[in-house]
């Protein structure tokens, strides 16, 4: 995508702030897929060409929508809890703000995937790790491990619920296809982190 920062376009009195802010809530009304800059632009009353002052493409806005969706619900970090405990109080911090935003798990692991942002959803899980003296090397794959589990039980869950807002679903996948969303909730979430934070304390099978 064109950078129209070429001295032709004047900058606009809104911030990026503002532009942040009329960008969630565009993603809300009208989700991901159809929340392009210039649809944007016209929201906020401005020439496409305006917002590139501010960010320089899409994906560089849609970073720091990342940024603000994992900073939504930040967890208070208890240093007396266990580094269990501290782990899942990060995690789950980490799920309700995903499920906080529609769209909000693509959004995030699009812009881990290119790394351009949302490292606090990393970084919050990976602290209590390090702090309990565990290898770098077992707390990257347990913190990978986790935020990727959180990124996909909430991926398929939005992905479920806006097919049945569209009535798309195949009838004859309803029954075991609701089953697994049934499942994508905060026992089954806390099921497999505790699954996969007592590998840590069994390094041989990694």
């Amino acid at each position: 995508m064109s950078n129209f920062n070429d001295g032709a376009a004047k900058p606009n009195r809104l911030n990026r702030a503002d532009i942040l802010a009329a960008a969630l809530q565009l993603l809300d009304e009208v989700g991901l897929p159809d929340l392009s800059m210039r649809r944007l632009a016209a929201k906020l009353d401005m020439q496409p060409s305006g917002l590139y002052w501010h960010f320089e493409n899409k994906q560089t806005l849609l970073a720091r929508v990342s940024d603000h969706i994992v900073d939504h619900i930040i967890p208070a970090d208890d240093p007396a809890l266990a580094w269990q405990d501290r782990s899942l109080i990060a995690a789950c911090a980490l799920r309700d703000s995903l499920l906080a935003f529609r769209d909000g798990a693509e959004i995030v692991s699009s812009t881990l995937a290119l790394g351009l942002g949302a490292d606090a959803a990393f970084e919050r899980i990976r602290q209590p790790l390090l702090d309990s003296g565990f290898s770098t090397e077992l707390v990257q794959i347990a913190t990978e491990s986790i935020v990727f589990l959180v990124l996909g039980q909430v991926w398929h869950q939005q992905q479920r619920m806006a097919a049945d807002s569209l009535g798309v679903t195949a009838p004859a996948a309803e029954t075991t296809t609701s089953a697994i969303v049934a499942g994508a909730n905060a026992d089954a979430l806390n099921a497999g982190i505790a699954l996969i934070l007592s590998g840590l304390q069994h390094p041989s099978i990694v």
